[in-house]
């Protein structure tokens, strides 16, 4: 007996027990595909322990993320779902519509995979793209670095198809290096002659704090905004977390126009105003604002300081009136910056003027 079975016969009591045993495996595997298929977190060991023939059948799909698609479909089952796709003529939701009809009692893949299977299939002959599954060697991290050295404005997926890894690879090796993406300001052009006036601005403001260290908090920086009812719309940051594409709009462009003129102002570490003025701004509208109403918003500064503001405006059109300009010569003698002043202000230099900052806040 004991050389029958070392021979590799089996007594009908063995063979009972591997039934028994394969019997427990399937029902272990299917509990396994039911329990992903409720979103349950498996780990992809717990999976992988269990790929006999049976758990590679229908529903079969790893709980894995950023992997390759060989690993998380049966060749089977791919091919079918780059069927469906064909069947519906390239349209991504109906495919997956017609892969859910014919296959209800499979998980069901997401319309982007049946596009990416195509694309990799017409890009690569094969259903994964070569290289995805390449460690991240050393040589390889070097080979990262090194492509985000010589271009930083290149995207993380470029650099992934030139090192042949995902691009979630290329993420997190750059947050390993704490290396983060940031976004270009736009900021105001500038022409060649601009350059000389700004240095002689700064050099000029460095020597009054020279001799006077608090001269920044007397400085009334001053400035206005035109806002309107389109308002601004980053696009970037707005997004809609549904299940299915709502078409969600935001409506702009009114053909019936309302906005309002802002006017505001700082002051050391205070803030003046902001004050409403007339939408279509000319010489007298601003110099009777300069004569009645800054007044008033300047009673909370301390009346020490109010004998020493330097008053600071821009070169917009009305404040080169002559109404203005003699006005602010009476108020602040030598003591006010703006375009043909006393003080030169520098065209083109929103950068210099802290309240630029403060009507965007507003």
């Amino acid at each position: 007996m004991a050389g029958l079975c070392e021979g590799g016969n089996e007594t009908p009591g063995s063979v009972k027990a591997s039934k028994v045993q394969q019997e427990q495996k399937v029902e272990v595997s299917s509990y396994k595909c039911e329990a992903f298929s409720e979103r349950s977190l498996l780990s992809k060991e717990t999976l992988r322990g269990h790929s006999d023939s049976s758990f590679r059948g229908e529903g079969y799909i790893q709980c894995c993320v950023g992997v390759r698609l060989c690993d998380m479909y049966s060749n089977q089952e791919l091919a079918e779902i780059h069927f469906m796709y064909g069947k519906a003529d390239g349209n991504g939701a109906l495919a997956r519509r017609l892969y859910q009809e014919r296959y209800p009692q499979r998980q069901c893949p997401d319309r982007k995979t049946f596009v990416r299977l195509h694309y990799r299939l017409c890009e690569y002959g094969k259903f994964n793209s070569p290289g995805l599954g390449r460690s991240t060697t050393p040589e390889v991290q070097e080979e990262i670095l090194e492509a985000v050295n010589m271009t930083p404005s290149i995207s993380t997926r470029r650099v992934a198809l030139q090192v042949h890894v995902p691009h979630t690879t290329v993420w997190r090796l750059l947050k390993e290096y704490q290396l983060y993406p940031y976004h270009l300001q736009r900021v105001q052009a500038l022409s060649p002659g601009d350059y000389p006036a700004r240095v002689r601005f700064c050099q000029w403001f460095l020597q009054q704090c020279g001799v006077n260290p608090n001269f920044p908090a007397l400085v009334l920086f001053t400035d206005e905004a035109q806002f309107t009812r389109d308002g601004i719309t980053n696009f970037h940051n707005q997004h809609v977390w549904v299940y299915e594409n709502p078409r969600a709009t935001v409506p702009s462009h009114h053909q019936v126009r309302c906005s309002l003129n802002m006017w505001a102002g700082i002051i050391g570490d205070r803030l003046v105003g902001p004050h409403v003025l007339v939408n279509r701004l000319m010489g007298q509208a601003y110099t009777n604002f300069l004569e009645n109403t800054i007044p008033h918003l300047l009673e909370d500064t301390p009346l020490i300081n109010r004998q020493y503001i330097h008053f600071l405006h821009d070169g917009a059109p009305a404040h080169l009136s002559r109404t203005a300009r003699r006005y602010l010569d009476r108020r602040f003698p030598d003591r006010w910056i703006g375009r043909d002043g006393p003080i030169a202000w520098p065209l083109r230099s929103p950068d210099l003027n802290l309240s630029i900052s403060t009507c965007g806040a507003i």
